[in-house]
């Protein structure tokens, strides 16, 4: 039988509340990907060119620290991976997260929140951070108010 892990990245609770949906829409076990320095309302600040997360956006090499880690990831056959887009694509740390770990075999598919962008190169940025023998399925952008009913005919639309 199929384990199924719903792992995300959220600032401000948006991406979080749509992870907690989609973890119940497939029965999968919830891990949020904690930073090991917080984000600060300063550090999202995307119009200021000096600010944290610009910094890392610009820096292809930018992989933030992890705060915590999956201890079981073997035990997982699917993992969706979820994140707010920024600047067009995942933040850096979830690049951090993708090189923790052996995915190999497994399927990734992402799902993400965005106030208004497109997942843009988001795939491909990602995949650079796992080995060739990884199975990717395009993900989807959602608002944080999905359904759990919504997210289960989305899954069940991927099969």
């Amino acid at each position: 039988m199929s384990k199924n892990l719903v792992a995300y990245f959220s600032c401000t609770g948006t991406t979080k509340s749509l992870a907690e949906n989609l973890a119940k829409a497939v029965d999968g076990d919830l891990f949020e990907i904690k930073p090991k320095k917080e984000y600060t309302s300063s550090d999202l600040n995307w119009m200021d060119k000096s600010s944290r997360s610009s910094l890392e956006m610009n820096d292809k090499n930018s992989r933030p620290e992890i705060l915590n880690k999956v201890n079981n990831m073997d035990d997982y056959d699917t993992v969706f991976l979820g994140f707010p887009i920024w600047w067009y694509v995942a933040p850096k740390i979830i690049n951090t997260f993708l090189e923790s770990y052996d995915f190999s075999g497994k399927t990734i598919i992402t799902f993400c929140t965005s106030g208004g962008s497109s997942m843009g190169k988001t795939l491909q940025e990602l995949k650079l951070s796992c080995l060739n023998d990884t199975k990717w399925i395009d993900g989807k952008r959602f608002s944080r108010n999905t359904s759990v009913e919504e997210l289960r005919n989305w899954i069940d639309n991927l099969r």
